[in-house]
């Protein structure tokens, strides 16, 4: 396997607005191995939208709100000294959100574990498709880039105890429609993605790179009123 292209040039700290391992994952498959974590710890069940493009666009703002508020109040630390003494990099947070929509309903993270047999049983007759969006923030001066993404993911109806495997598990809980397409039980079962898998896991690398590398550059992006940490 080809090592993860580096980081591109004058990022100096990359912060992930989140606590979810697999977009932690995804970013240290891209070369971001050390991401500063900030967990923006909102209340995501009081924003809602019945379009789902709407809702995740929402959320990812909200909670980059909610990180740089939390930065003004405890900053994170400084990028580190450059190597050659050049000056030290942009810093960048990463926000975004997910939800899949199945059969024109929207759906989240599962509250139990009916909730989990309902989500799956359903894959099986007709596609999830993933709903996301990806906010990049320069901390220094609060202009914010913004990528959505779909994709759509086709399965084979899946095993009462590869569901029942999944609830007990427990890590099921945590995703987006219980969908999970990267675990070693569902795998088996999935005919195809239509878009990129990074997109179906929560994070879509190219819209992620694209997003960061215009933020690096200056080009276009958007002040949103009291976005600014300094």
């Amino acid at each position: 396997m080809a090592p993860p292209p580096p980081p591109p040039p004058g990022l100096g700290r990359l912060i992930l607005g989140s606590s979810s391992p697999t977009r932690r994952s995804i970013l240290a498959s891209m070369g971001f191995v050390d991401p500063y974590l900030r967990p923006a710890g909102i209340d995501e069940k009081a924003i809602r939208f019945e379009d789902a493009t709407k809702l995740v666009s929402a959320l990812a703002h909200a909670k980059a709100d909610a990180v740089l508020a939390s930065l003004a109040a405890d900053p994170a630390p400084p990028p580190p000294p450059t190597s050659d003494g050049a000056p030290v990099g942009a810093t960048l947070l990463l926000t975004g959100d997910q939800v899949v929509v199945h059969a024109g309903h929207i759906l989240e993270k599962p509250r139990n574990a009916d909730d989990v047999r309902a989500y799956l049983a359903g894959y099986g007759s007709s596609p999830a498709v993933t709903v996301g969006s990806t906010v990049v923030t320069d901390v220094a001066t609060g202009r914010r880039w913004e990528g959505a993404d779909r994709a759509e993911v086709y399965f084979r109806p899946l095993p009462s105890a590869v569901v029942e495997g999944l609830i007990e598990e427990g890590a099921v809980f945590g995703c987006a429609g219980a969908l999970m397409v990267e675990h070693a039980l569902v795998g088996p079962f999935v005919e195809c993605v239509v878009g990129e898998q990074s997109a179906v896991m929560g994070l879509c690398k190219t819209t992620t790179r694209g997003l960061i590398e215009a933020a690096l550059s200056g080009e276009g992006g958007l002040l949103r009123k009291g976005s600014k940490t300094g």
